[in-house]
This record gives structure tokens, sequence and C-alpha cells, in this order.
């Protein structure tokens, strides 16, 4: 399995969620952190993107926000700090005061037990898709979605979720081509690159740290402190990572025995593979299992 498959497999354990926003005069508002990836399309109208730590970026018709792993961020109107807006309000939005002049499509997946792969914590928090260097595609596939979000019909939680996972792969496709590879995880730092595609192409391998600094060309205390300062955690760590995400991905999408998973993942026993989950996800992998199936049953679009 390529790595962006591997991501957006990751990614779908959660509930999509979208909704269409459209605003008008002066208005912003501020989303919180929380534990998935999300997105936002222009579909109408200019706004702002404002961050804690860049200047305001403007969004024009077409731009797509990708939000990798749930950072804080907010939209506006106009240029300003991000704390100056009001949380992002729930429950139905109030008619407007006059005609629409931005429309945006908001959408996310939210992962109830669990953390985003550890591919897109190597990527920015936030990634814009300019529409005019990555075509219509994402508004066509935002259209589709919006559509979808009409009128309740047949097959709609694979639809929706379908098109979601097309947006976010078109984002990740367009981001690369233009900062990294495609055969790996992104980093700009190649002795860890290198390290990466190891564990990624064989992360049932028992991979020591001897065996990846040897990969990488360094000794093993050197690999281990450029390893743990690029990604934010040593290579054991990051193996038990990748393991789990795809852990995830075959509890929710197959019946595969337990100790069938954990052998598929390089685990010695199914009482070592669910003591790894339980340790990073605070829940057995059964319970996570039928927990997904129960929020599938959930209708999450609204």
């Amino acid at each position: 399995m390529d790595i962006l498959s591997e991501v957006i497999g990751s990614i779908r354990t959660g509930q999509v969620y979208a909704r269409r926003v459209e605003e008008t005069g002066s208005w912003g508002w501020r989303y919180d952190e929380f534990t998935g990836s999300g997105f936002h399309v222009v579909l109408r109208g200019q706004g702002w993107l404002l961050t804690e730590d860049a200047p305001p970026r403007a969004l024009r018709v077409g731009d797509v926000v990708l939000i990798t792993r749930g950072a804080r961020h907010g939209l506006s109107s106009e240029p300003c700090a991000l704390y100056d807006l009001p949380p992002e309000p729930t429950g139905p939005p109030p008619p407007l005061p006059g005609p629409t002049e931005f429309e945006f499509l908001c959408g996310a997946y939210r992962l109830p037990h669990g953390k985003v792969h550890d591919y897109l914590t190597t990527l920015p928090d936030l990634i814009v898709a300019s529409s005019e260097r990555g075509g219509p595609q994402a508004t066509t596939l935002a259209e589709l979605l919006l559509a979808d979000l009409s009128a309740p019909r047949p097959g709609a939680e694979a639809t929706r979720s379908a098109l979601a996972d097309l947006l976010l792969m078109h984002v990740l496709r367009q981001w690369l081509r233009e900062n990294g590879t495609t055969d790996g995880p992104y980093t700009d730092d190649p002795v860890v690159a290198r390290a990466l595609r190891h564990i990624h192409s064989a992360p049932h391998r028992n991979w020591t740290v001897a065996e990846l600094s040897t990969a990488a060309g360094m000794s093993r205390t050197a690999f281990t402190r450029r390893f743990t300062r690029v990604l934010g955690k040593p290579p054991r760590d990051y193996l038990t990572g990748v393991r789990l995400s795809r852990a995830e991905r075959l509890l929710r999408e197959g019946d595969m025995p337990l100790m069938a998973v954990a052998r598929e993942l390089g685990y010695s026993s199914e009482f070592a593979f669910g003591a790894a989950f339980r340790r990073a996800h605070g829940i057995s992998p059964g319970r996570f299992r039928d927990s997904s199936r129960t929020d599938r049953r959930v209708p999450a679009i609204r």
C-alpha cells in the first residue's frame, strides 16, 4: 500500500462531518483543536485564513485549506488576530441579514479513539491548495458533496466518505508535487527519509535502531538523536505509531481475528498487540472495532 492510501485509510476510521457555511458582512470564527483532519473549500467570495503564528492569508474561490491534524485556526472576512474571533458556533446557523457574500464547505474526519497518522505529523499544520495551481477538481468534488448533502439518498454514507477522501487526497497530492516526494513520508532531512521509507515499506518487521541507523548511514546514537529531533519521537515509537494506524484500518474495515491482526502487524501475540493498542488509544482493539461500527451507524454529515 502506498503512503497516501495508508493515510486516507487511517483517517477513515473516524466519522466524517461536513456542512455548507454562508456568511455576509463582517464575520469570523475560530476553530479550536480537535483530533482528526479537516478541510475548508471556498465556494464564493474572498476571506482570510488565520493562524497562531503566521500572517493572515487571503483565500479565493476554489482554494482548499487542509487541516492535517486538527490545529487551531480561524476564517474571517478581514485580517485580524486569531483570538479576536469567537469560537465556531454550534447548532443551526441564524438567517443571514443580507445576500451571501462568502460561502464555503467545511468538513472534518474526527477520530474519537485515536490520533492522526504519524505521516501527517511530518506535514505543516495547515496546507492551502491554491485553485490557480490545483485546477478545478476541488471545486467539482465540493459541489458533488454539497449536492449529496442537500437530500438523503441511498448510499449516502459511502458517497460522502468517498468524496471527502478524494478532497483530502487531492490536496495532499498537490502539496507533495510542489514540496515533497510520493514514495514515503515527507521530510527535508535525507537521512531520516531513508529510515522512514524502510519503516513504511515493512512495518510488520521488527526493525531495530541498529538496522535503521545502518540504513541511514549513521551511528545508533547520532541517528536516534536526529530522528527524534526531526519527528518528535524516537524510531521505535514512530514504528509503533505506523503499526497502530494500520491496525485501526484493519479493525474498522474487516473482521480479521485479533490474533491475525497482531501477526499482520508484527506483534508476537494478541496480548502484546492489545497492550500496545490500549496504551495508545485508551481502549482495547475489540472495543475500538465495536465503537467504530456504532459510529458509522450514526448520521455524521450535517
